[in-house]
């Protein structure tokens, strides 16, 4: 299944002029999460090299994707935000953990500028899967603005990266779906420990409070 939606992604890189193909890429890697999130981008910056573009190129191509990313994040937000309310409301005294607790949370961590620089640095590290970050932003209720602009600048500084790796190596794609899952893998190891550690925050103040 994987390998049929890269190859359908491809066939659009080859169809769309590479500003729109750039845009949609981005949108669809961030809604569909088995898409790895370097591939659009790598293969962008490809595509800008063989076509002679220049570099600074490179930085509009990074902004359009960031734009088209950053909507797909907001659409996941707004779904995790309700899956959270669900959850919580009829399963939330099985689960130990209440709608109230989880908002708390959040408002914590919206405390000072904080909360602005982490989103920015989970969102521009480039081994960093990024729907599960605007899954748990959603989830957290993070201030929508501040969450976006954050999400939008941080996806700058990473589709840049992704964007020249494909512009300076011809065997860039070749060598990063050769080290996807491993890449993938790293990143999803520090959010599962995030996770993890969310959770006995939460269940630590609900020992306190009782």
């Amino acid at each position: 299944m994987l390998d049929g939606l890269l190859s359908i992604l491809q066939d659009w890189a080859e169809l769309m002029p590479l500003p729109i193909f750039t845009f949609v890429g981005a949108f669809v890697e961030e809604i569909i999460a088995p898409i790895p999130s370097p591939f659009v981008m790598t293969l962008a910056g490809s595509l800008a090299e063989a076509q002679g573009q220049p570099h600074i190129y490179l930085l509009f191509l990074a902004v359009i994707g960031a734009i088209g990313k950053t909507i797909g994040s907001v659409i996941i937000y707004f779904i995790a935000d309700k899956f959270e309310n669900v959850i919580t409301s009829k399963f939330g005294k099985l689960i130990g953990v209440s709608h109230r607790q989880i908002t708390r949370l959040g408002e914590r961590l919206e405390q000072g500028r904080g909360e602005w620089f982490a989103i920015f640095a989970l969102r521009a590290l480039p081994v960093m899967p990024t729907a599960p970050v605007s899954f748990g932003a959603g989830i957290l209720q993070l201030k929508l603005k501040t969450y976006i602009t954050s999400t939008a600048l941080g996806l700058v500084v990473r589709n840049a990266f992704y964007l020249y790796l494909g512009y300076t190596s011809t065997n860039a794609l070749e060598q990063l779906n050769s080290n996807l899952d491993s890449v993938e893998t790293i990143g999803y190891a520090l959010l599962l420990v995030a996770a993890v550690a969310t959770i006995f925050y939460i269940y630590r103040g609900r020992r306190k409070h009782d």
